[in-house]
Protein backbone atom coordinates (compact mmCIF):
# COMPACT_ATOMS: atom_id res chain seq x y z
CA UNK A 1 0.00 0.00 0.00
CA UNK A 2 0.99 3.79 -0.75
CA UNK A 3 3.66 4.85 2.25
CA UNK A 4 1.74 8.41 1.30
CA UNK A 5 -2.01 7.40 2.51
CA UNK A 6 -2.99 8.95 5.89
CA UNK A 7 -4.01 5.49 8.26
CA UNK A 8 -6.83 7.20 10.47
CA UNK A 9 -7.52 5.06 13.59
CA UNK A 10 -8.77 7.39 15.86
CA UNK A 11 -10.90 6.45 18.58
CA UNK A 12 -14.26 8.23 19.17
CA UNK A 13 -13.82 8.55 23.00
CA UNK A 14 -11.52 10.66 24.75
CA UNK A 15 -12.31 9.19 28.09
CA UNK A 16 -15.20 7.25 29.47
CA UNK A 17 -17.02 8.61 33.12
CA UNK A 18 -19.32 5.93 34.34
CA UNK A 19 -20.53 4.03 31.12
CA UNK A 20 -21.03 7.58 29.90
CA UNK A 21 -18.15 8.39 26.81
CA UNK A 22 -16.86 11.67 26.44
CA UNK A 23 -16.32 11.97 22.50
CA UNK A 24 -14.69 14.20 19.99
CA UNK A 25 -17.77 14.91 18.10
CA UNK A 26 -19.42 16.35 21.07
CA UNK A 27 -16.26 18.24 22.43
CA UNK A 28 -15.78 19.92 18.72
CA UNK A 29 -19.28 20.63 18.56
CA UNK A 30 -18.97 22.48 21.36
CA UNK A 31 -15.55 24.50 20.84
CA UNK A 32 -17.11 25.48 17.22
CA UNK A 33 -20.21 27.17 19.29
CA UNK A 34 -18.39 28.79 21.25
CA UNK A 35 -15.95 30.02 18.92
CA UNK A 36 -18.80 31.62 16.91
CA UNK A 37 -20.40 32.80 19.82
CA UNK A 38 -17.51 35.05 20.39
CA UNK A 39 -17.10 36.19 17.01
CA UNK A 40 -20.65 37.22 17.43
CA UNK A 41 -19.90 38.71 20.76
CA UNK A 42 -17.83 41.22 18.35
CA UNK A 43 -20.46 41.36 16.12
CA UNK A 44 -23.20 42.46 18.64
CA UNK A 45 -21.29 45.41 19.91
CA UNK A 46 -20.36 46.75 16.03
CA UNK A 47 -23.97 46.89 15.72
CA UNK A 48 -24.82 48.42 19.09
CA UNK A 49 -27.09 45.20 20.01
CA UNK A 50 -27.44 44.44 23.80
CA UNK A 51 -25.37 42.36 25.80
CA UNK A 52 -28.37 40.50 27.06
CA UNK A 53 -29.58 38.98 23.95
CA UNK A 54 -25.49 37.87 22.85
CA UNK A 55 -26.10 35.59 26.51
CA UNK A 56 -29.21 34.39 25.49
CA UNK A 57 -28.55 33.52 22.59
CA UNK A 58 -26.54 30.14 23.13
CA UNK A 59 -29.11 28.54 24.39
CA UNK A 60 -31.50 29.18 21.62
CA UNK A 61 -28.96 28.24 19.20
CA UNK A 62 -27.84 25.19 20.95
CA UNK A 63 -31.73 23.98 21.08
CA UNK A 64 -32.28 25.07 17.57
CA UNK A 65 -29.14 22.95 16.31
CA UNK A 66 -29.43 20.11 18.04
CA UNK A 67 -33.25 19.78 17.69
CA UNK A 68 -33.22 20.34 14.30
CA UNK A 69 -30.40 18.19 13.27
CA UNK A 70 -31.50 15.11 15.15
CA UNK A 71 -34.92 15.41 13.86
CA UNK A 72 -33.58 15.77 10.42
CA UNK A 73 -31.66 12.19 10.33
CA UNK A 74 -34.54 10.92 11.69
CA UNK A 75 -36.90 12.26 9.10
CA UNK A 76 -34.60 12.65 6.35
CA UNK A 77 -32.46 9.74 6.55
CA UNK A 78 -34.05 6.83 8.55
CA UNK A 79 -37.56 7.45 8.97
CA UNK A 80 -38.50 3.54 8.80
CA UNK A 81 -36.15 3.00 11.57
CA UNK A 82 -37.27 5.99 13.98
CA UNK A 83 -40.51 5.27 12.87
CA UNK A 84 -40.53 2.08 14.84
CA UNK A 85 -38.69 3.24 17.60
CA UNK A 86 -39.65 6.89 18.35
CA UNK A 87 -38.22 6.87 21.68
CA UNK A 88 -34.66 6.93 20.27
CA UNK A 89 -35.42 10.25 18.15
CA UNK A 90 -34.79 12.48 21.82
CA UNK A 91 -32.98 10.32 24.22
CA UNK A 92 -29.32 9.23 23.62
CA UNK A 93 -30.09 5.60 24.01
CA UNK A 94 -30.95 2.55 21.26
CA UNK A 95 -32.18 -0.73 22.16
CA UNK A 96 -29.76 -3.75 21.64
CA UNK A 97 -30.22 -7.33 20.52
CA UNK A 98 -31.49 -8.24 23.80
CA UNK A 99 -34.23 -5.93 23.69
CA UNK A 100 -32.86 -3.54 26.23
CA UNK A 101 -31.58 -0.16 25.93
CA UNK A 102 -27.89 1.64 26.37
CA UNK A 103 -26.85 4.84 26.00
CA UNK A 104 -25.33 5.43 22.50
CA UNK A 105 -25.36 8.96 22.16
CA UNK A 106 -26.95 10.84 19.25
CA UNK A 107 -25.83 8.99 16.54
CA UNK A 108 -27.02 10.67 13.91
CA UNK A 109 -27.52 14.42 13.23
CA UNK A 110 -28.21 16.11 9.73
CA UNK A 111 -26.95 19.78 8.73
CA UNK A 112 -30.18 20.81 6.63
CA UNK A 113 -32.29 20.13 9.72
CA UNK A 114 -29.89 22.03 12.13
CA UNK A 115 -30.36 24.41 9.79
CA UNK A 116 -33.58 24.81 9.80
CA UNK A 117 -34.05 24.67 13.27
CA UNK A 118 -31.84 27.15 13.98
CA UNK A 119 -34.05 29.50 11.94
CA UNK A 120 -36.94 28.53 13.69
CA UNK A 121 -35.50 29.61 16.96
CA UNK A 122 -34.26 32.77 15.78
CA UNK A 123 -37.27 33.52 14.73
CA UNK A 124 -38.84 32.82 18.46
CA UNK A 125 -35.16 34.75 19.41
CA UNK A 126 -35.35 37.78 17.51
CA UNK A 127 -39.12 38.36 18.49
CA UNK A 128 -38.00 38.02 21.76
CA UNK A 129 -35.38 40.46 21.86
CA UNK A 130 -37.27 42.81 19.81
CA UNK A 131 -34.18 42.62 17.28
CA UNK A 132 -34.95 42.70 13.30
CA UNK A 133 -34.59 39.25 11.98
CA UNK A 134 -32.47 40.09 8.79
CA UNK A 135 -30.20 41.47 11.02
CA UNK A 136 -30.11 38.22 13.68
CA UNK A 137 -29.98 35.96 9.99
CA UNK A 138 -26.88 37.96 8.06
CA UNK A 139 -24.86 38.55 12.08
CA UNK A 140 -25.55 33.90 12.30
CA UNK A 141 -24.78 33.31 8.86
CA UNK A 142 -21.14 35.16 9.00
CA UNK A 143 -19.60 32.55 12.09
CA UNK A 144 -21.95 29.98 10.50
CA UNK A 145 -19.28 28.50 8.14
CA UNK A 146 -16.56 28.26 11.21
CA UNK A 147 -19.42 26.27 12.86
CA UNK A 148 -19.66 23.81 10.05
CA UNK A 149 -16.19 23.84 9.53
CA UNK A 150 -15.93 21.93 13.31
CA UNK A 151 -18.98 19.85 12.78
CA UNK A 152 -17.30 18.31 9.61
CA UNK A 153 -13.61 17.72 11.80
CA UNK A 154 -16.16 16.10 14.02
CA UNK A 155 -17.38 13.94 11.51
CA UNK A 156 -13.44 13.00 10.68
CA UNK A 157 -13.22 11.79 13.96
CA UNK A 158 -15.51 9.54 14.25
CA UNK A 159 -14.58 8.06 10.92
CA UNK A 160 -17.74 8.81 9.42
CA UNK A 161 -19.32 10.61 6.17
CA UNK A 162 -16.48 9.33 4.49
CA UNK A 163 -15.53 9.66 1.02
CA UNK A 164 -14.99 7.20 -2.37
CA UNK A 165 -12.09 5.22 -3.24
CA UNK A 166 -9.33 7.07 -4.66
CA UNK A 167 -5.51 6.40 -5.57
CA UNK A 168 -4.57 10.22 -4.77
CA UNK A 169 -1.47 9.99 -2.01
CA UNK A 170 -3.35 12.33 0.31
CA UNK A 171 -6.00 9.60 0.47
CA UNK A 172 -6.88 8.56 4.04
CA UNK A 173 -7.58 4.96 4.91
CA UNK A 174 -10.81 4.71 7.82
CA UNK A 175 -8.97 1.81 9.72
CA UNK A 176 -12.66 1.16 11.48
CA UNK A 177 -14.24 0.90 8.44
CA UNK A 178 -12.14 -0.65 5.91
CA UNK A 179 -8.69 -0.88 4.47
CA UNK A 180 -9.45 1.12 0.84
CA UNK A 181 -7.57 4.28 0.86
CA UNK A 182 -10.43 7.21 0.46
CA UNK A 183 -11.18 10.96 -0.40
CA UNK A 184 -11.03 12.76 2.82
CA UNK A 185 -14.70 14.27 2.31
CA UNK A 186 -15.10 15.55 5.78
CA UNK A 187 -11.53 17.50 5.85
CA UNK A 188 -12.34 18.91 2.25
CA UNK A 189 -15.37 20.23 3.51
CA UNK A 190 -14.43 21.71 6.72
CA UNK A 191 -11.74 23.44 4.72
CA UNK A 192 -13.71 24.65 1.83
CA UNK A 193 -16.06 26.09 5.30
CA UNK A 194 -13.37 27.66 6.78
CA UNK A 195 -12.38 29.38 3.38
CA UNK A 196 -16.05 30.62 3.44
CA UNK A 197 -15.89 31.85 6.67
CA UNK A 198 -12.69 34.04 6.13
CA UNK A 199 -14.09 35.36 2.95
CA UNK A 200 -17.67 36.16 4.29
CA UNK A 201 -16.10 37.80 7.34
CA UNK A 202 -13.92 40.13 5.43
CA UNK A 203 -16.68 41.15 3.46
CA UNK A 204 -18.58 41.95 6.81
CA UNK A 205 -14.94 43.89 8.25
CA UNK A 206 -14.87 46.04 5.08
CA UNK A 207 -18.49 46.76 5.36
CA UNK A 208 -19.45 45.23 2.00
CA UNK A 209 -23.18 45.45 2.93
CA UNK A 210 -24.90 46.67 6.20
CA UNK A 211 -25.79 44.06 8.76
CA UNK A 212 -29.35 42.99 8.09
CA UNK A 213 -29.98 43.27 4.19
CA UNK A 214 -29.60 39.34 4.03
CA UNK A 215 -26.69 39.70 1.83
CA UNK A 216 -24.50 37.65 4.20
CA UNK A 217 -27.05 35.08 4.89
CA UNK A 218 -27.46 34.46 1.18
CA UNK A 219 -23.77 34.19 0.65
CA UNK A 220 -22.97 32.23 2.88
CA UNK A 221 -25.77 29.30 2.38
CA UNK A 222 -25.26 30.03 -1.17
CA UNK A 223 -21.52 28.97 -0.94
CA UNK A 224 -22.44 26.44 1.39
CA UNK A 225 -24.44 24.51 0.21
CA UNK A 226 -22.66 24.79 -3.20
CA UNK A 227 -19.78 23.30 -1.54
CA UNK A 228 -21.96 20.33 -0.19
CA UNK A 229 -23.71 19.58 -3.31
CA UNK A 230 -20.26 19.22 -5.25
CA UNK A 231 -18.61 17.26 -2.54
CA UNK A 232 -21.18 14.76 -2.20
CA UNK A 233 -20.56 13.18 -5.41
CA UNK A 234 -17.26 11.73 -4.21
CA UNK A 235 -18.64 10.75 -0.45
CA UNK A 236 -20.10 7.26 0.38
CA UNK A 237 -24.10 7.16 0.21
CA UNK A 238 -25.26 7.61 3.79
CA UNK A 239 -28.31 5.56 3.64
CA UNK A 240 -29.47 2.22 1.77
CA UNK A 241 -32.25 4.40 -0.31
CA UNK A 242 -29.78 6.74 -2.05
CA UNK A 243 -28.19 3.49 -3.94
CA UNK A 244 -28.47 4.38 -7.50
CA UNK A 245 -30.13 8.06 -7.52
CA UNK A 246 -28.54 10.70 -9.23
CA UNK A 247 -28.04 13.06 -6.48
CA UNK A 248 -28.24 11.58 -2.65
CA UNK A 249 -30.41 13.60 -0.25
CA UNK A 250 -27.70 15.58 0.96
CA UNK A 251 -27.71 17.23 -2.74
CA UNK A 252 -31.21 17.07 -2.83
CA UNK A 253 -31.65 19.09 0.33
CA UNK A 254 -29.38 21.75 -0.39
CA UNK A 255 -30.69 22.95 -3.52
CA UNK A 256 -33.36 25.00 -2.23
CA UNK A 257 -30.91 26.44 0.51
CA UNK A 258 -29.29 27.55 -3.05
CA UNK A 259 -31.85 28.92 -4.49
CA UNK A 260 -32.85 30.67 -0.99
CA UNK A 261 -29.31 32.24 -1.18
CA UNK A 262 -29.24 33.10 -4.57
CA UNK A 263 -32.84 35.21 -3.77
CA UNK A 264 -31.14 37.30 -0.88
CA UNK A 265 -27.90 38.44 -2.71
CA UNK A 266 -30.05 39.36 -5.74
CA UNK A 267 -32.41 41.34 -3.99
CA UNK A 268 -29.71 42.90 -1.34
CA UNK A 269 -27.78 43.95 -4.33
CA UNK A 270 -30.96 44.97 -5.86
CA UNK A 271 -32.03 47.14 -3.04
CA UNK A 272 -29.08 48.87 -2.40
CA UNK A 273 -29.71 50.37 -6.30
CA UNK A 274 -32.39 51.39 -6.01
CA UNK A 275 -31.66 53.38 -2.23
CA UNK A 276 -29.08 54.76 -4.79
CA UNK A 277 -31.26 56.03 -7.49
CA UNK A 278 -33.62 57.70 -4.62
Amino acid sequence: MNQLYINWNINPEIINILGIPVKYYGLLFLTGLVLCLNILKTIYKKENLSAKAHEALFSYALIGILLGARLGHCFFYDFDYYSQHPIEILLPIQMGADGSYHFSGYAGLASHGGGIGLVIMLLLYARKYAIPFMTILDAIAIVLPLGGTFIRLANLMNSEIIGTPTSLPWAFVFQQVDNIPRHPAQLYEAISYFIIFLGVYYMYKKDFFKIGKGFYFGISILLIFIMRILIEFIKEDQVGFEHGMSFNMGQLLSIPFVLLGLFFIIKSILDRRKMKTL
